[in-house]
């Protein structure tokens, strides 16, 4: 075993960390994909979100927003895996505060988690670059095409709301070939919604020439969303394919190309 002192995860912060890792809880349902993918006898805990892969055996300690801290301690984790957009930065404190190394993610384009999961396995939790790691890494690595379809991605309705500027899911579609509708930010440092509230008539609107419809994190559904467009023609998209990093960026690649 290496003592890792002086690492830094995806925010900065300093951990010392004992690796390779044996008892992992993820509160990130695509990482835990990514680690029951790579070394599930380590995982040992999941949220209750974690649904993939299917037969997900694990403790569950709640959402990703509510995590039950003290079932975390009781598991004894060697390390947490957590995420800036997906959790509360009061848990990663209180956990740490606690005496539970967590290792916080940070990512918002293709080539951000793709670097990001190549740190948390190989220097994190010690086990090298997983062999689907390295063939997504090659698989992003072609160039983007360019003349795509302009698409809108919502993520909610009632009020709806859609991927906006500054996101792991903008930049996928990007990278896809997509123009996304509600992308534009002409200045990067401006305080931009990132999942900006739109008007229906905003999405169902000329200049857009299809409105992508995900299972996730609102569940639309043959009968609920498509009916609200008239204009626009529609289309069921797998959310775990818009906004999971990991094992998901493979087949994200393979079929959502425009």
């Amino acid at each position: 075993m290496r003592n890792n002192r002086g690492m830094r995860d995806d925010l900065g912060f300093e951990l010392s960390l004992t690796a390779p890792s044996t008892r992992v809880v993820s509160l990130v349902p695509s990482l835990t994909e990514a680690i029951a993918a790579t070394r599930p006898e380590a995982l040992v805990g999941a949220t209750d979100w974690c649904t993939h892969p299917a037969d997900l055996d694990v403790p569950r300690v709640r959402g990703t927003k509510n995590p039950d801290r003290k079932a975390i301690e009781g598991l004894r984790p060697d390390l947490v895996v957590a995420n800036q957009e997906e959790n509360r930065e009061l848990d990663v404190r209180r956990l740490r505060e606690a005496g539970v190394p967590v290792w916080v993610t940070r990512i918002e384009t293709v080539d951000e988690a793709l670097t990001s999961m190549r740190r948390l396995f190989d220097e994190a939790l010690g086990w090298g670059v997983p062999a689907w790691l390295v063939e997504a890494e090659e698989a992003w690595s072609a160039p983007s095409p360019a003349g795509g379809a302009t698409v809108a991605v919502p993520i909610w309705r009632d009020p709806w709301m859609v991927v906006g500027p500054r996101t792991y899911t903008d930049d996928l579609l990007q990278r896809l070939g997509y123009v996304n509708a509600f992308g534009a930010d002409p200045d990067p440092a401006a305080d931009v919604d990132r999942y900006p509230h739109v008007e229906l008539a905003q999405l169902d609107a000329a200049g857009t020439d299809l409105v992508l419809l995900p299972d996730e994190p609102y569940v639309f559904t043959a009968e609920d969303g498509p009916e609200a467009f008239a204009l626009v023609p529609t289309r069921l998209v797998s959310g775990r394919l818009l906004t999971w990093y990991g094992p998901a960026m493979l087949e994200a690649r393979r079929t959502l190309g425009s």
